[in-house]
C-alpha cells in the first residue's frame, strides 16, 4: 500500500491556517488538516485547484480513498 493517496479534481474553498476546506469532485466538502497534506499536493491555500495528496491512513479513516487514484 502506498503511503499517500492522490485525489484528483479538488479545490480549496477555505483555509483556516491549520486545515483546508476542500471540494472533492464537486460532490463532497471536507476539512483536511494541513498536517496530513503531502508535499506532492498541488493544493494548499484558498483558491488552489488540482490534485490533493494526503497520507493514506487519513484517506482510509475519512473514506476518501474511494476518490483516490
Amino acid at each position: 500500500m502506498s503511503a499517500t493517496v492522490r485525489i484528483e479534481n479538488c479545490r480549496v474553498l477555505r483555509d483556516s491556517g491549520k486545515a483546508i476546506l476542500v471540494s472533492i469532485d464537486g460532490e463532497l466538502e471536507k476539512w483536511i488538516p494541513q498536517s496530513v497534506v503531502d508535499d506532492d499536493s498541488e493544493i494548499w491555500k484558498e483558491g488552489d485547484e488540482g490534485d490533493l495528496v494526503v497520507k493514506s491512513w487519513f484517506a482510509e479513516k475519512e473514506d476518501l480513498d474511494e476518490f483516490g487514484c
